[in-house]
């Protein structure tokens, strides 16, 4: 009877334990039948704290954007939970690597990165400019030297001015030209300081430029550019379907009118969407 009884009870083990794995397989399933992304996802979505008219947080810890709001849709398009995850910008790549974000999402230049991130779809055109106060007598990349330059860390700016490959649109040799290159975590800290004549000029791509001088009289870019650039959304590099979901969702919302909608919130920087044109 005790053998029976015996038997039994490493009978009744095995079978909780085989249903206990089983189970924690099919846990792992989502309700759409298997999709890692399917419907109640959380979307992870990284970027810089202080990057508008594409991210930004607020005094209030709201966050805001281009950037922000097209991250929203992608998750209403799928109904997936959305999760902002703000960081400075040099911090990026740790941020990404650690798996505290889904991707970086916040005007981020695919140009001389390629091999380093996946990439979404380029979703806007850029250009770096130089800009200037009205009335300080620069008119042209020439009269930047001997001149204090602000510029914004981890930048494509930045990296434009500390490339001397001129063939890759480098201008290390204009930047040699100037009395100093001052380096800032923010553009906003680096436009106050321009407002204040702590610094001459500020290397900036042309879309932040006009949202921060699109309340401001006093200021312009110089004709000539630095260089042109492209954003997109750098995924980690084996997130292939990720990235290809978030491109499908792209594509549905430039054509159902949506992007065209957010751009609208935006002016200074509507007429660089590339999605949908």
């Amino acid at each position: 009877m005790k053998k029976i009884l015996a038997l039994l009870l490493v009978l009744t083990m095995s079978i909780a334990v085989f249903t206990a794995c089983g189970g924690s397989s099919s846990d792992t399933e989502t309700s759409d039948g298997g999709d890692q992304y399917g419907e109640g996802y959380v979307f992870k979505h990284g970027f810089d704290l202080d990057y508008p008219p594409y991210s930004y947080r607020d005094d209030n810890g709201e966050v805001g954007g281009f950037d922000v709001e097209m991250a929203k849709a992608v998750c209403e398009y799928y109904g997936w939970e959305y999760e902002s995850v703000p960081f400075n910008w040099d911090a990026k790549d740790a941020e990404l690597n650690a798996g505290s974000c889904d991707c970086i999402w916040s005007g981020f230049t695919l140009n001389g990165r390629e091999d380093d991130y996946l990439w979404s779809k380029p979703y806007s055109d850029n250009t770096q400019k130089i800009m200037v106060k009205k009335d300080s007598g620069i008119k042209s990349l020439a009269d930047l030297e001997g001149k204090k330059v602000g510029v914004q860390t981890a930048t494509s700016a930045y990296d434009l001015l500390q490339n001397d490959n001129e063939e890759e649109g480098g201008q290390a040799a204009l930047a040699n030209k100037f009395e100093s290159l001052e380096v800032y975590e923010t553009y906003t800290i680096a436009f106050n300081d321009l407002k204040a004549g702590a610094i001459d000029a500020i290397a900036i791509d042309v879309t932040s430029g006009n949202f921060l001088m699109s309340n401001e009289d006093g200021y312009t870019f110089l004709d000539e550019d630095l260089g042109s650039e492209v954003y997109a959304i750098g995924f980690r590099k084996d997130d292939t379907e990720l990235c290809e979901k978030i491109n499908a969702a792209l594509d549905a919302l430039a054509e159902d009118g949506t992007v065209e909608k957010i751009a609208a919130n935006y002016p200074e920087i509507k007429d660089y969407i590339t999605l949908g044109k």
